[in-house]
This record gives structure tokens, sequence and C-alpha cells, in this order.
């Protein structure tokens, strides 16, 4: 039985304690965002997530999306859970107050967003998408489609799609042949095939937007000749109800390995009108905002799957008695132990809640500076969160949805027999996990993306905005009692990562190949020092409440398995760093030496 309760409490310590949500507020449009009105909002969704989400999420598996006569049929709950959704207006939490949204900040919205995916993935995709396309749109749409479809968008009575990938070309959009023709009253002609569109049809809402990559006629071959369009399923009248059916059908659904209740649909447009968005020949670079946002949701995908995994498997561990511990029976009076005692069990799901609890904290101090980013006035602010996001937006898609599978791996593992059958819940949550390490851009292209583009722009000026404060803290923390144990051995990881820097840099400039023979090792060590940072942040604060006294025991409890969860951190999984820092120092002569027809 799959298990799933909402982790307020952690959440609230990397909201207020660890990230110091009280300085949200004094960021522009954020006066109000006080900690008690984010802690109310998460114990609303929590609730909205157990009564609706998760009670459908094994079903929907089972059942999946139907397709017939070119209509997606979402599986039983999902209309009534998404009517829910949207009543209680949770698609609209971060979005302008212009536009009808809530105009809450980044932070409490991937939380939310955390608690959606971990009670059921599959339902979170048609929001996510929607929410992606209003990102898009806000960022370069005219005033016109601004002012007519982000409404419709916030308030969830239409979704949202991107149609990028064609049958012929993915990562490599370059080669996309989906043609756009101007008409004479400035709309434009749509007509190609897309694959892979999830949420590109279903019966959630009365209409969808599809963001659609084309080529104009006269458009420069390769990346730079792609521009952008919004092509709606229905073609809406000026008072915003529904005309005429527009040339877009969806031609069939994928039958897919996980996440069966999001409709993976093939896409036809057959003249399709649209309008443009953004400039001619530059839609990469408004569908990168769509592009961004969904690869930091993807990461939370794989941390929120991680989590429900995780607790699943504690519940299991509790329960199954198998053997005696080690160290002598612990429960005498039944025929064995509970599994929980034996330190094997243990080390799995120490690793679980070590990767879930550190990717939590990271994923807030992403999301503060993704309210930066987007509330501060221009200046050196602002462009620090510019490129720390940046930088950080390949780390958490790919290490997040690499740990989230992971973490459901092992956890099945746990349940032994009973994991890899149907009815417990467990295959699942590997299942779905696992598509998340592929879609918006595989985990390998996100490591290019890590060394190729974010390490050099600006002379490194983006590393700096991580490795500096890294940096400080471990000088301002060598000696301090509560955490000296775990700084040196974090301080040696840090410096692995350094070298590591400085060889790919050195390396990649005279050999791009020797950057992307070890671009996944370093993405991997580069969230390893991270969530490093995160636990060694986590364990002070904790230190420091221990000793200011006065807490609960449920506080204190809280504290201590912080400190635990650090120490195991530190000594058992951050010492893969040095493992790595060898590899990606061997080069890449193993790796490309063997001839193509060898293999």
């Amino acid at each position: 039985m799959q298990t799933y309760h909402a982790p307020l409490r952690d959440m609230r310590f990397a909201l207020h304690e660890l990230h110091d949500s009280a300085a949200l507020a004094r960021l522009p449009g954020l006066e109000e965002a006080t900690p008690d009105l984010l802690d109310t909002i998460l114990e609303e969704a929590a609730k909205i997530t157990a009564e609706q989400l998760l009670p459908i999420n094994a079903s929907g598996d089972a059942e999946g999306c139907r397709f017939e006569d070119g209509v997606v049929t979402t599986p039983a709950g999902f209309k009534e859970a998404y009517a829910a959704f949207v009543q209680g207006g949770w698609g609209a939490l971060a979005a302008d107050p212009k536009y009808g949204g809530q105009g809450l900040p980044q932070c409490i919205a991937k939380c939310v967003e955390e608690m959606i995916c971990g009670s059921n993935l599959a339902f979170g995709l048609y929001p996510g998408l929607s929410h992606g396309a209003y990102l898009a749109l806000e960022s370069y749409g005219s005033d016109a489609l601004k002012d007519f479809y982000l409404p419709r968008l916030v308030d969830g009575s239409w979704a949202g799609t991107m149609c990028l990938t064609e049958p012929h070309c993915g990562t490599d959009l370059g080669m996309l042949k989906t043609r756009a023709v101007p008409q004479a009253d400035g709309s434009y002609r749509i007509t190609g095939s897309k694959i892979f569109i999830s949420a590109g049809e279903h019966d959630l809402t009365e209409n969808i937007v599809h963001l659609v990559l084309a080529r104009l006629p006269d458009a420069p071959s390769g990346i730079k000749g792609i521009s952008l369009f919004l092509v709606p399923k229905f073609l809406p009248n000026p008072d915003g109800s529904l005309g005429a059916r527009n040339g877009v059908q969806c031609t069939g659904i994928e039958h897919k390995m996980g996440i069966k209740a999001s409709a993976t649909c093939q896409m036809s447009f057959d003249e399709a009108t649209g309008w443009m968005v953004g400039e001619p020949n530059k839609g990469m670079r408004a569908m990168f905002v769509m592009m961004n946002s969904e690869r930091l949701s993807v990461g939370t995908q794989g941390l929120g799957v991680g989590e429900a995994a995780y607790q699943s498997a504690v519940a299991y561990a509790r329960e199954r008695i198998q053997g005696r511990s080690l160290s002598g029976a612990k429960n005498p009076g039944k025929p064995a132990d509970p599994i929980i005692v034996h330190p094997d069990v243990r080390r799995m799901l120490l690793t679980a809640r070590a990767y879930n609890e550190g990717c939590r904290a990271l994923c807030v101090w992403v999301a503060n500076a993704l309210d930066r980013m987007q509330r501060l006035p221009p200046g050196p602010e602002r462009e620090e969160a510019e490129d720390f996001v940046a930088l950080m937006t390949p780390v958490v898609k790919a290490f997040f949805t690499d740990l989230g599978y992971e973490t459901a791996s092992q956890c099945l593992q746990i349940y032994g027999g009973h994991g890899y059958i149907v009815g417990n819940g467990m295959e699942q949550y590997v299942r779905d996990v696992r598509i998340a390490m592929i879609y918006e851009g595989t985990n390998g292209v996100q490591a290019l993306d890590l060394v190729g583009r974010k390490m050099p722009v600006n002379f490194g000026r983006s590393l700096r905005r991580f490795f500096h404060p890294v940096a400080e803290f471990i000088d301002a923390h060598a000696e301090d009692g509560d955490v000296k144990a775990l700084v040196q051995p974090f301080s040696r990881a840090f410096g692995a990562l350094q070298l590591a820097t400085a060889f790919i840099a050195q390396k990649g400039l005279a050999d791009p190949e020797e950057a992307g023979a070890a671009a996944s090792d370093y993405l991997r060590l580069f969230g390893l020092v991270a969530l490093g940072f995160m636990w060694i942040r986590s364990a002070k604060v904790a230190a420091g409440k221990l000793a200011g006294g006065g807490l609960s025991d449920e506080d204190a409890s809280f504290y201590r398995a912080k400190i635990a969860t650090a120490t195991f951190y530190v000594e058992r999984i951050l010492p893969q760093a040095g493992a790595l820092l060898y590899a990606i120092k061997a080069g890449k002569g193993s790796t490309m030496a063997l001839e193509a027809a060898a293999f």
C-alpha cells in the first residue's frame, strides 16, 4: 500500500530555519508572505493531496488514459480531482495577480509541487505544463495574447502544453520541419507533426493552448530559424467562448512504462491557426523560459516520488518481521524482529532520507533565488540570482531525478519480493520516476549543459555564485565545535569539486570530448557537494536549536535526527566525491578508444 503524508515539519525547517523565509517579505510584491501564511498554505495543500490525489494514484496507473477517435479520457477520479484542484486555486499560487494569480513566492509553490508529485506524479503533469506555458507567454507574448490567454491558464479552465519534439528530432531541435505560413490578418498556418507531447489532449479542461515550435518559410536553417507560436485546440471568440475546432488533432497516445495517467500524445497540426509568441526566428529564447521552468519541476518530481517511496518503505520496515537483530532479539515476544533493525535496511532507509531532505533544502535555496530573480529590479543582486538559478537548473533536474530513481529502487528492495508485486504500490514509483530522468532533456544532456555552457559562461561567474558561499562557510566553521567533525570531510569533497572543475576547464578548452566524457561524473560530484553543503548547514542549525533548550520532545527528536542524518551523509555518501574525481581525471581515453563497430 502506498504511504504519503506531506513532510510539513521538514518543509518548515527548510523554509524558515535554514533559508529564512522572513526575508522574502522584503521583496517587492511579497510583503504579505509571512511565515504564518506560508505554513497555512502548506497545511491546506497537504489536505488536498492526501484527500484528492493520493487515492487515485495507483488506480490511475492501473487504468491509464484511453484514446478513441481523437479523444483522450483520463482515468476515473481525475476530472473530479482537477475540478477540486482548480477550485482551490492551487495552479495559481505563483502567478501574477494581474492575471488572477496569488502572487506567492516560488519557494512555497515548489513545496506544494513536491506534495503533488509525491501523491500523484501523473496528475501533476497537467497543471505543471500549464504553468510552464504561462511563464513563456508572460515573458514573450504580446499584451493582447497575455491579456486574453493568461487569465484562463491561471484559473485552470484552459490548459497549456509545449510542442517541441518531432519524430526525427528530439534534442537536436535544429532539425525540426513544422512550418508556419504567415496570413494577411497577422496569424499563421501551422503544419507538421509533434510527438511526446505531455497533456497534448485530455478531458480536464475546455480548451488546450499549445505552444508550438515551427519554421517560417524564409527562416534560416538550424536552431536560429525557429519561431514559437500559440495554437489553441479551439479557436476562441472575442468574448472567450469557444468557436470552431482548430486544425490540431491528437492521433495517438503512447503506452508507457510509467506515468500512465498522464496522456503522452502524438499531435498533428494541419494548417492550424496560430499566433507568434516573441520575435521571428527567436522562438527558442521564449521556449527556454518554459523548458527551464519544467526542468526545475522535473527535479521536484524526483524529490516527490523519492519521499513517497521512503515513507512507504519505512512503514513496511516497521511492520515486516523477518530474522533477528545481529545484536540480539529486539522483539522477544514475537518469532522475529522488524526488518528496520537490520543494518542494511537502515543503510537504504538512511540513504533515502538523506537524499530527500538534502534535495528539499537545496530546492528551497534555488526557489528563493528564483524569487529574487523575478522580483528584484535590475542590478547586482538580481544578476547574482539569475546566475545561480541558471547554474543549478541542470543540477536540480538531473541530480534530483537520479536520486529519486535510486531512492525508489532501494526502497523497493526493502520490500523484498513484495516490492515487485503491483498491489503494494512500490513498483509504480520506480516506473514513474525513471521517466523523469529522460524527458525535458535527458540527464546526460543536462550534464553537457553544465560543463559546456554554465561552467564557462562569463568566465566562470555562475560557478562563483555557488563556490564562494561554500568556501566562506568552511572558513567560518572549520573550528566550530558543533560541526567541526563534519566540516573537515566536507571540505575535502569540496576540494575534489574544485580540482575537477579546473581539470575540465583546462582539458575541455583543448578538446570538447574531454569535457563530454567527464560531464555526468562532474554533475554527480557537484550535486553531492551541494547536498553536503545543505546538510552541514542543517546540522549547524539543529545544534543551535538543541543548545538553546526549551524544546518539545518532538522538536528535540527532529533536530537530533537532522544531526544523525547529516553525519550519515558525510560519512557514508559524500566519500563518493573522491572516486568521482579519480574517474574525471582519467580523461576520455578509455571512453572513446573502442571503435563504434566493436560495440
